[in-house]
């Protein structure tokens, strides 16, 4: 029992959650490959997010996303984001966190020349690991897009996505 005590002493002092004054650092990775007949599909995606968490709940900061689409036959698509977060989190315990981000942004795509504004709400879960960092799950969310060009009819795209995909990404608090 004294071993066991001490155990999670030692785990709970070591893994530390964000804290007001902290950096946070994370982002997404992401890879898709499909193929149809004799058509084939591949995307990547690198979504780093840089924030501060400005009291022990509230973290503001920046994100950015680059993506990159290719149809068998076809140019290569490539895809930018970059604009603002908020997150606001509660924690449940020592190990786990509930939190959800609301991103605004600019985002533009090479194949088309198309530019505009991104919003989405995204609710997760953090996974407190070890050492401040932890493993972000989350299974969609709501987004909102809206993208214009020269000589191209605008796009506007309202989704409410949850449960239709499932995201995970890595994090770490760094304490100032």
């Amino acid at each position: 029992m004294k071993k066991l005590l001490v155990a999670v002493v030692l785990l709970v002092t070591t893994m530390m959650s964000a804290q007001k004054g902290s950096i946070l650092l994370g982002g997404n990775v992401g890879f898709g490959s499909e193929k149809i007949g004799d058509d084939k599909y591949e995307n990547f995606e690198f979504s780093p997010k840089v924030g501060y968490q400005f009291t022990d709940k509230w973290t503001l900061g920046v994100e950015g996303s680059v993506l990159n689409y290719k149809e068998s036959g076809s140019k290569r698509e490539e895809a930018y984001r970059v604009g603002a977060f908020t997150r606001y989190s509660v924690p449940l315990s020592d190990l786990f966190s509930f939190y959800t981000d609301l991103g605004v942004g600019y985002q533009e795509r090479s194949i088309d020349k198309t530019k505009g504004v991104y919003a989405s709400l995204t609710p997760a879960l953090f996974i407190n690991m070890k050492n401040g960092f932890g493993l972000n799950f989350n299974i969609g969310g709501i987004g909102y897009d809206n993208l214009s060009g020269k000589g191209i009819a605008r796009e506007q795209r309202f989704g409410f996505n949850f449960g239709q995909s499932v995201n995970f990404g890595i994090s770490k608090n760094f304490g100032l």
